[in-house]
């Protein structure tokens, strides 16, 4: 995957002034012009990921920068498909992914970012966040009542709670950036008709029934609201910083190769390189090469 390819591919996706965003405008069954088959585009997945896993190294090796990745999906959309194939091939020591699911007692105790702040990569590691943050001003605010319910006092839960959470949001990725981490939240966008489709397969697959929620199909008879909340989510927090990537993804083998694109597009934009030897690194390098040949001419291995 070539580095003209991979900006090709990401930049009709990738979302970084809001104020013009319109999810209407994004089909959730294209599959752009450069990879008009599976074949093809598997082939240029497996060398994306390829060409990830080296850039991983470098990340790793330099330990300067953090690299936070942001998963955010209706249900059956493909996110742990996508996070599990595009990073399978990237050394598990400089990757962590978290999943956020209900807030615990613990965490409802706590301001709603301290859970996500507790699992923030450290430098030279890739963080993945499966479901984050975000859904403060996603499932909340399709559901009121959920804020209703939460240890907060009546002065927090105010008519612009969501405009201040959106506030605080920006405020909480520009400061991870001026700090030394790389962002990219990805909305996996797949539609109404597709979710269903997989929903069904879920609940004729004996190896998939277990992903079923009854849950999961009471929540798509609020939609719409759904679709309007990820797109003021986009429209309020999408920065040159902290883009979001929304990803078309009716067709998982090219959500995933957008993913993997996007991925090296963010770590490209690091110039990372391995770190230069110093003059006394040199020097126990070459008494190390020294010993080791006198062991191999010796025969003491």
């Amino acid at each position: 995957m070539k580095t003209k390819h991979v900006r090709a591919l990401v930049k009709p996706y990738k979302i970084d002034d809001g104020s013009r965003f319109r999810l209407k405008d994004v089909d959730p069954d294209d599959t752009s012009d450069l990879y008009s088959d599976q074949e093809s585009a598997k082939a240029a997945l497996a060398a994306g990921i390829d060409r990830l896993r080296a850039l991983q190294e470098k990340l790793y090796a330099q330990d300067q920068w953090g690299a936070l990745l942001i998963f955010q999906a209706m249900d059956a959309a493909g996110k742990d498909g996508a996070i599990e194939h595009v990073m399978s091939g990237v050394n598990p020591q400089g990757c962590e992914v978290y999943a956020f699911k209900q807030p615990s007692a613990e965490e409802l105790d706590h301001d709603y970012l301290w859970r996500t702040l507790r699992r923030l990569p450290e430098r030279g590691r890739i963080g993945i966040f499966n479901r984050s943050y975000y859904e403060e001003v996603l499932v909340v605010r399709v559901h009121p009542q959920i804020l209703a319910n939460q240890k907060l006092p009546s002065s927090a839960k105010g008519k612009d709670v969501f405009e201040g959470r959106y506030e605080d949001i920006r405020a909480h990725e520009r400061y991870l950036s001026r700090n030394g981490y790389v962002i990219r939240k990805f909305f996996l966008h797949v539609s109404k008709k597709e979710q269903t489709r997989r929903f069904r397969d879920r609940m004729n697959d004996p190896e998939k029934q277990w992903k079923f929620s009854l849950g999961d199909v009471r929540e798509q008879e609020r939609w719409k609201d759904y679709m309007k909340a990820y797109e003021t989510a986009i429209q309020r927090t999408a920065r040159k910083h902290a883009p979001w990537v929304v990803i078309p993804a009716n067709r998982k083998w090219f959500a995933r190769l957008v993913v993997v694109a996007a991925i090296i597009d963010a770590l490209e934009e690091l110039d990372l390189e391995f770190p230069k030897l110093t003059s006394e690194q040199r020097k126990e390098l070459e008494e190390g090469r020294k010993i080791l040949n006198q062991k191999i001419s010796s025969g003491n291995t």
